[in-house]
C-alpha cells in the first residue's frame, strides 16, 4: 500500500514548466498509489523545458477553469521561470491556488512555483524557501524566506531547485498523505 492511497494531486502547470520539477513528484504521486491530474491554462499539451532547453511535451487532463479544489487532496506547484509567471497571470491559475489555502489542504511549490502563491497572497506570515531570486517577492508579500533544502509550514512545503527534488517529493508525500491541516489550524484557533 503507498502513502497516497485514494488521493487525487492536482499538478498546476503552463508552457515552460522545469520538466524535473513536474516528473519527478508526479512518478512519486504514482509510486505512491495517488493519482496525479495536469491542471493548465488550456486544453492540450503543455511544454516542457530541461532549464532552457525544450523538453517534452505533457498531456493537460483540465483546464484551470473545469477544475475544482474539492476534487483534489493537495496541490503541486512545479517551477520553471516561464511557467509561473504565465500562471500568476491568469486570474483563474491563482484562484486555484488560493482556494487549496482556504481550504487547508496541502501545497507543494518548488523553485519559481511560489510565484504564483505570491500573487495568490498566501505567504503572508510564513516560512517558505523558493529558487533564491524569488526571495525580495516572498518577503515583500509578507513572507519568511529561508535558504533550505525543503520547508514545511503548516502543509506548505517549498524547494529551491531540481537537486532539491529529493527531499521535496518525500514531504510533499507525507503532507499530502496526512492531510489534516483543516483540523490542525482548527485545533490551534481554539
Amino acid at each position: 500500500m503507498g502513502q497516497l492511497d485514494g488521493k487525487k494531486v492536482a499538478f498546476l502547470a503552463t508552457d515552460g514548466v522545469e520538466q524535473v520539477e513536474l516528473t519527478e513528484p508526479w512518478k512519486k504521486v504514482e509510486d505512491e498509489g495517488g493519482t496525479p491530474e495536469l491542471i493548465s491554462l488550456e486544453s492540450g499539451e503543455i511544454q516542457g523545458f530541461n532549464h532552457l532547453d525544450k523538453g517534452d511535451a505533457f498531456p493537460v487532463d483540465k483546464t484551470v477553469q473545469e477544475a475544482n479544489e474539492a476534487d483534489y487532496d493537495g496541490l503541486v506547484l512545479p517551477g520553471g521561470v516561464a511557467n509561473p509567471d504565465f500562471l500568476r497571470g491568469d486570474e483563474d491559475a491563482v484562484a486555484f491556488a488560493r482556494s487549496f489555502f482556504e481550504a487547508h489542504k496541502p501545497v507543494a511549490a518548488i523553485c519559481h512555483g511560489p510565484w504564483t502563491l505570491v500573487e495568490a497572497d498566501v505567504v503572508r506570515d510564513r516560512t517558505i524557501t523558493s529558487w533564491p531570486t524569488l526571495q525580495t517577492d516572498i518577503r515583500n508579500a509578507g513572507g519568511n524566506w529561508v535558504d533550505e533544502e525543503v520547508v514545511v509550514d503548516n502543509g506548505l512545503v517549498s524547494s529551491r531547485k531540481p537537486d532539491d527534488l529529493p527531499a521535496f517529493c518525500a514531504k510533499m508525500t507525507e503532507e499530502i498523505a496526512e492531510g489534516r491541516h483543516a483540523e490542525q489550524r482548527a485545533g490551534a484557533a481554539r
